[in-house]
């Protein structure tokens, strides 16, 4: 039965099916030469173009070399909460390597990333994918932008993402993001209320660590082979320091994945993190949980932080 809730399609977007995806070395080469010529402002406009690929099925050594990368055990019949990500993504490069996308390719941080997923993927099934930019926002180093994704199968919507993407640069006169916007966002179906945060007085405590990693140097261009992301920033020490970073950094969807890869399996969830801080490659973090939160740090700083929340099944 197809799905009932409406697609994330608005009014005015313009949906635009692919026969293919997109093939990524292409996409890079080109927001890479149109990087130097765009300059970021918040009240820019986005295109308004929605992006669609039918028939996607999986690649199942490939969905094994991703689970060995980000610590998921192989073999599952449901795929791993974050791969639909990995499938959408020449989707979101060919929308964010376009001369119309308003931030440069190069340099573009993950800052976040929200989930729902309404049930597990089947890694058999095939799968409808669409991908749209939302619209930019100030940030306090920069400007923001939320890619929104979908995935469908048999025509129910089964996982859906909301990310933003951080172009870095002075913004004078731009007050600093405000960090509680998500209050204001759309709540999927069956997500379970949830208490503001901070709403107590005394001051939260840190999660307990339950585990230690030693991350190599070659995490970033590990996880880039497998995920398509092969941003400067993440992989050599020269190529990062060009964007400001003193180490190559790790993917932000590489540290969510290791978490939740820790965290266990996944059916209708929902999953929020926060990229609060870069992962320095190579580098030694803290993995800390309590309950359905989770983060990463090193010492005091946190690098990572989120939580992992049952929802209710969306209906057929």
């Amino acid at each position: 039965m197809a799905d009932r809730c409406p697609s994330f399609a608005g009014p005015e977007s313009r949906t635009r099916t692919l026969a293919a995806p997109p093939s990524l070395t292409p996409l890079l080469a080109r927001g890479a030469a149109l990087s130097p010529f765009k300059r970021p402002r918040p009240d820019a406009p986005v295109p308004a173009t929605r992006l669609v690929l039918s028939g996607v099925r999986v690649d199942l050594a490939h969905l094994a070399a991703y689970e060995r990368v980000c610590g998921f055990a192989t073999g599952a019949d449901v795929l791993p909460v974050t791969y639909p990500h990995v499938l959408a993504f020449p989707l979101a490069m060919r929308i964010m390597a376009a001369r119309a996308f308003p931030l440069p390719l190069l340099g573009l941080v993950h800052t976040s990333i929200e989930i729902t997923q309404h049930q597990g993927p089947a890694a058999t099934a095939e799968y409808e994918l669409a991908v749209r930019a939302e619209g930019l926002a100030p940030h306090r180093r920069g400007t923001e932008a939320t890619v929104l994704t979908e995935a469908r199968s048999d025509g129910r919507l089964v996982w859906e993402s909301r990310s933003t993407y951080l172009a870095r640069h002075g913004s004078p006169g731009h007050a600093p993001r405000n960090v509680s916007r998500n209050t204001s966002r759309s709540v999927p179906p069956g997500t379970p209320p949830q208490a503001p945060r901070n709403s107590s007085p005394e001051e939260p405590q840190p999660l307990p660590a339950v585990a230690e990693w030693h991350l190599a140097q070659d995490v970033g261009r590990r996880y880039g082979a497998v995920s398509g992301d092969r941003n400067p920033i993440h992989l050599h020490p020269l190529t990062a320091r060009l964007f400001g970073f003193p180490r190559a950094i790790a993917h932000g969807m590489w540290t969510i994945a290791r978490c939740l890869a820790e965290y266990g399996p996944q059916q209708a969830v929902g999953v929020r993190a926060e990229f609060r801080a870069p992962v320095l490659l190579p580098g030694t973090v803290t993995y800390a949980v309590r309950g359905p939160s989770f983060e990463l740090r090193a010492g005091e700083r946190v690098h990572l932080s989120g939580d992992v929340r049952p929802i209710h099944p969306r209906s057929e």
